[in-house]
């Protein structure tokens, strides 16, 4: 009785520790929200689901029109290549806008920015109204941990919290890469690298 008395202890003890831990990995971030004129409050708890790209990044042979140190997005492939120059290009999973936000066109990367914050733009206000004027930079802010933002549109090549819609067409219009893919994309561009996005 008292060794199963013990074990019943040991377990409960474990049990709260173990909620402690998970309590202890949440993190608030206050800001204000010029939109509602209040505080408003994110509670980032870390997330269970694989953080990996469900596609890997890969070397692989180019023969294409496109110079160097270009970016070619395919949004029917759903893959990024950066042109290397030497007959080779780094491929990249990504994910894509949604059907009816879809489009195509070159342009250039006009600014670069680590662990952005984001401000959605007013129509995407308007159809999802809940969204808050700003959200502070970090692990759970849609923009993930590079954005890249191509020319005078309001699309960027940015990083992802939610790394499991890479292959998928949910975006409204942003590109969307892994934080590792990102990270590494971001290193070897630089701001006026063309992108060429393609259907």
């Amino acid at each position: 009785m008292r060794k199963m008395l013990l074990l019943a202890a040991v377990a409960t003890m474990a049990a709260s520790l173990h909620t402690g831990v998970a309590r202890a990995e949440e993190e608030t971030v206050r800001f204000w929200d010029p939109a509602s004129s209040s505080f408003q409050t994110i509670v980032r708890r870390p997330s269970t689901r694989s953080m990996e790209s469900p596609i890997k990044k890969e070397m692989i042979d180019y023969a294409g029109p496109f110079g160097g140190g270009t970016i070619i997005v395919n949004t029917t492939e759903r893959r990024l290549y950066y042109v290397f120059g030497d007959g080779k290009a780094m491929k990249y999973g990504i994910g894509v806008g949604r059907p009816g936000f879809t489009w195509q066109g070159i342009h250039h990367i006009t600014r670069k920015a680590e662990w952005p914050g984001w401000t959605p733009p007013s129509a995407m206000r308007k159809r999802q109204p809940k969204l808050p004027y700003f959200m502070p930079g970090g692990p759970d802010n849609p923009l993930g941990a590079r954005a890249m933002y191509i020319g005078s549109t309001i699309y960027r090549i940015h990083g992802t919290a939610e790394p499991w819609t890479i292959g998928q067409a949910v975006s409204s219009g942003c590109i969307r890469m892994t934080n590792d893919d990102v990270a590494d994309l971001y290193e070897r561009v630089g701001v006026g690298t063309k992108v060429v996005v393609v259907r």
